[in-house]
């Protein structure tokens, strides 16, 4: 059997469409499922149990030589949130609990760690072990998921393989719930669907232009090819890997590409970034690959213009799940 913790979120519902597809049924899906517009994400999708997230670990303990594999895709992704003793609660102690029972038993694992680990970037954004403790996240959700990888790379009792993997800007279908959170794909064919118009965050930087604030984007469906090679591992080293395209592109790309998907003449003005997140606000972030690429994954990525076209046809407009 396979979990997949935050099975009814974004990452999570699309993991458990990926698995189905590849013939995979024996899944056991781990949320706390309490909110219908996630529940949503689950139509049509083929499992065997749902089990609450405060209730896995005692699951886990009485099923553990039937667990073949751990996706542990749960957790408070909030960035404005500040409250400390919940992502301690929910994202770091957790996640530790996830972590000793898959190794205790022999379960591979992997996690979701995140590219708001590497805070302004002062390091550069290698997914290399030596830089981890000195990293420097801006807000207490990027403070949750590199304390759970200093953790982890502090332990001698792991599991027989194991992957964070470190999401850059993911977007595409089964987002409808994230609210504030979404990928800026997601608000700008929602505004544009009711305004005709987008409005970006303006730059409060000197050296950098109105839009021109650069993220490497990645498509759900090349995160779920990442995460499958994972899966089927044979030699892959365990630890820590970037989940990016390697290229980061414009928000000014990301709105006009919208709008392009939308057969629409780009309408795009600016408003200013919020004032909870301007001190925090990444600027630039683009993933070096070469660790994944060196451990044998060489499929190619989409490219912003596909995966916008993709997911705005096929999916948004249509407001279809994945």
């Amino acid at each position: 059997m396979i979990i997949i913790t935050g099975a009814a979120g974004f990452i999570g519902s699309c993991t458990v469409q990926k698995l189905n597809d590849e013939g995979h049924r024996n899944l056991i899906l781990a949320d706390d499922f309490s909110r219908e517009d996630k529940n949503r994400n689950l139509t049509g999708k083929q499992y065997l149990e749902q089990v609450h997230r405060d209730d896995l670990f005692q699951w886990m303990d009485r099923r553990r030589a039937e667990i073949s594999f751990v996706f542990h895709l749960g957790a408070r992704t909030d960035t404005t949130e500040k409250d400390t003793a919940l992502f301690d609660r929910l994202n770091l102690n957790y996640s530790k609990e996830i972590w000793t029972r898959c190794a205790a038993y022999g379960i591979p694992l992997v996690y979701a760690s995140s590219a708001a680990t590497y805070g302004l970037g002062e390091l550069g954004y290698e997914d290399r072990h030596d830089i981890v403790s000195q990293l420097h996240p801006l807000n207490p959700y990027g403070d949750s998921k590199n304390d759970f990888d200093r953790w982890v790379l502090q332990q001698s009792e792991t599991p027989p393989f194991w992957a964070g993997l470190k999401f850059f800007n993911v977007y595409g279908p089964n987002e409808y719930h994230k609210g504030r959170m979404a990928s800026v794909i997601f608000h700008t064919a929602r505004q544009i669907k009711a305004s005709g118009a987008m409005k970006l965050f303006r730059s409060h930087r000197p050296d950098v232009a109105d839009g021109a604030q650069r993220r490497d984007f990645i498509y759900i469906k090349d995160v779920l090819a990442i995460e499958y090679f994972l899966f089927r591992q044979s030699g892959v080293p365990s630890g820590l890997y970037n989940v990016g395209t390697g290229q980061a592109r414009t928000f000014l790309d990301l709105a006009t590409n919208t709008f392009h998907a939308m057969q629409l003449a780009p309408n795009i003005s600016f408003i200013d970034t919020p004032e909870d997140i301007r001190d925090t606000y990444q600027y630039f972030t683009e993933a070096s690959m070469e660790k994944l690429r060196r451990a044998g994954y060489d499929r190619p990525f989409y490219s912003l213009e596909a995966g916008i076209e993709d997911y705005v046809v096929n999916y948004l407009l249509e407001e279809r799940i994945f």
